[in-house]
């Protein structure tokens, strides 16, 4: 019996907790939506932007090009036993446009972006300033939420068009700098194979990985526990979930885009 009381207990808090996650997800996108169309809130998304990208572009950079970098080392040998190294920049291209730049691009933003907005708004939290703010009649979710959401919806993209670029270039430089393959072959190859459906579908995933890093910081920061325990704590669950969730998304979205793709273009699948 008292298993079963706790199995039952610990089902009911869950399905608690993922109501008020859910609510919260309303919340902010409501909140998100409005804040669009309210001009008052555009310097706070401006200074979330600022935060969030620039202050990300040398974690993408790197992130991108070594990503590059090692596939060209890794995969160099196998193309070249069967004399198809001049075809590298396929494989390189098409891994880094539709699966590795946006997926550890989004890691990589869940980790800095991600744990820096749990940090802040738990602290905000512990200190009771989220209290002061909605004491003084401003909705919380408005004026915290909001800008940090949007900020990493409209951002998320770009920076994985940007570790993109960095990847293909950093896979580039290894394969005809230091492997010694044909460059104008490694890039008639490259531009073949790849199709702006690659590249549009794979940054097209930042808006869902933004979004899912944005909502679960926030609400973390937002439920964290009392000291700086409970605000580490939240920062770890935040990090957790948000990578956890960038993958069940990759896969759900890889699953729909391959579904499209067959339906609209049957005839490139056979080929």
């Amino acid at each position: 019996m008292a298993m079963i009381e706790q199995v039952g207990g610990f089902t009911v808090q869950g399905m608690e907790n993922l109501g008020r996650f859910a609510r919260f997800c309303g919340r902010g996108a409501v909140c998100s939506v409005s804040a669009l169309f309210r001009p008052r809130t555009w310097p706070l998304i401006w200074s979330q932007m600022h935060m969030i990208g620039v202050h990300s572009v040398p974690v993408i950079m790197i992130t991108g090009a070594f990503v590059g970098m090692v596939l060209a080392i890794q995969a160099y040998d196998q193309l070249a036993g069967m004399g198809l190294q001049e075809r590298l920049g396929v494989l390189i291209n098409i891994a880094v446009v539709k699966e590795l730049g946006p997926v550890l691009a989004a890691v990589m933003l869940a980790g800095r972006v991600g744990g820096a907005l749990t940090a802040e708004l738990g602290t905000m939290n512990v200190t009771e300033q989220i209290s002061a703010v909605e004491s003084m009649g401003v909705d919380p979710v408005r004026y915290l939420v909001a800008p940090r959401l949007l900020a990493c919806v409209i951002l998320t993209p770009l920076l994985i068009i940007y570790a993109d670029f960095m990847g293909i270039a950093g896979g580039y430089l290894v394969s005809v700098v230091q492997l010694k393959i044909n460059s104008a072959a490694y890039l008639e190859f490259s531009a073949q194979a790849t199709e702006l459906w690659d590249l549009t579908t794979g940054a097209l995933k930042g808006v869902f990985f933004g979004g899912a890093m944005a909502i679960i910081s926030c609400y973390k920061g937002f439920t964290c526990k009392e000291g700086a325990q409970g605000v580490g704590q939240a920062c770890t669950e935040a990090f957790v979930g948000s990578f956890v969730t960038i993958l069940a998304i990759n896969f759900f979205y890889a699953v729909l885009v391959k579904s499209l793709y067959t339906t609209f273009w049957p005839i490139r699948q056979l080929f």
